[in-house]
């Protein structure tokens, strides 16, 4: 297997295991969605974490398969490849990436698709398509932008250069940076935190975020209003408010 999801106190881990660099071929990329989707259906994962091991987090896409493709493959393929990184974007639960080394053109995209990014004090993350000839393909034209801005978005999609997590922390492409050996398990525990929390909740938060900085203002605040609205019908709030009320705030435990 190219990846796989271990599963421990509600956090699932989607593991990437293709080395050395764990470049991302079709078969990672169809693996990637097989496994949002079962993180996403899955009761016992709450949380998620992207980690690619140890020494690399993923160095890209797979440069020789995609040499071998002209234009029609890719017209077919690209679709195909959106839609698995977009399956992780999508799971309706916190997840966070945990880079180490390398996490370059579809890895730095790949880390966009997360909520939060912890990164290891030696990662370089980076879109360096334009040294091909392209320009990034599964979302870093489009994610990127609105995490970090267009115009940081366009320096290094333009120039195709690497970004020490350091940098990568100033400009907003990362979240914390830590020790290299601290990494996967500070993920952990962020995730292992969030997956005690009220899980309908988190998810209406992270939709209501996600899809109202697709569109206006009014239409965003309609989505948060309608998700507020809907969770006085869960058991997780009547949970909450009565444990504030008699215990104090910040002592709910929820299912």
């Amino acid at each position: 297997m190219t990846a796989n999801l271990e599963v421990r106190d509600g956090v699932g881990t989607i593991l990437l295991s293709r080395p050395p660099m764990n470049a991302l071929d079709v078969a990672t990329q169809d693996r990637l969605r097989e496994l949002a989707e079962e993180a996403t259906r899955r009761e016992d994962v709450r949380a998620v974490v992207l980690y690619g091991g140890e020494k690399v987090f993923a160095a890209g896409a797979d440069i020789k398969e995609m040499q071998a493709m002209d234009h029609a493959a890719m017209v077919v393929r690209s679709k195909a490849l959106q839609d698995s990184f977009t399956a992780v974007a999508r799971i309706p639960k916190p997840v966070v990436a945990a880079v180490t080394g390398y996490a370059l053109g579809g890895g730095c995209e790949l880390a966009l698709c997360a909520d939060f990014r912890i990164a290891a004090d030696n990662a370089k993350l980076g879109q360096p398509e334009i040294l091909l000839g392209l320009i990034p393909g599964v979302g870093g034209t489009q994610r990127l932008a609105r995490l970090i801005g267009p115009s940081r978005a366009k320096d290094l999609i333009f120039t195709g250069r690497h970004v020490r997590a350091e940098e990568a922390l100033a400009i907003g492409l990362v979240d914390r940076v830590v020790p290299a050996a601290e990494v996967y398990e500070q993920a952990h525990a962020w995730a292992a935190a969030l997956a005690k929390g009220p899980a309908l909740a988190l998810r209406a938060a992270k939709e209501s975020v996600d899809a109202g900085l697709e569109t206006d203002i009014d239409t965003g605040l309609t989505i948060e209003r309608n998700w507020f609205a809907g969770l006085f019908a869960t058991e997780d709030r009547e949970r909450g408010m009565r444990s504030f009320v008699e215990d104090g705030p910040g002592k709910a435990k929820f299912l």
